[in-house]
């Protein structure tokens, strides 16, 4: 580059070099531009959702509530069920068992 500069007018090379650090300097400004009204958007969309969220945590909660109280009232009548099975034994000859004649 230092070789182009020598075949510019006086001046020349300078202004370029200005007008370069200028639209460097306007891209930066828009970008921050840009990236500001991104985050704005993003804020507003995430606060909506972040209501949905608290929503479907809270029904959540209430339905682990309402299964944990139903186990609760079953609990024991499931219980003592399974324990008359377990406990009624009545012994019995499998269908299949054949005597050795």
């Amino acid at each position: 580059m230092p070789e182009r500069s020598f075949l510019l007018p006086p001046g020349k090379a300078r202004r370029l070099k200005q007008a370069k650090e200028e639209a460097q300097m306007e891209v930066e400004q828009y970008r921050r531009e840009r990236e500001q009204e991104f985050q704005s958007k993003q804020q507003a969309a995430m606060g909506s959702q972040g209501n949905l969220s608290a929503e479907v945590e809270q029904a959540t909660r209430r339905q682990v509530q309402g299964m944990q109280s139903s186990q609760q009232r079953s609990r024991e009548r499931v219980l003592a069920q399974l324990l008359g099975m377990v406990c009624d034994v009545r012994p019995q000859v499998h269908p299949n068992y054949r005597t050795a004649a």
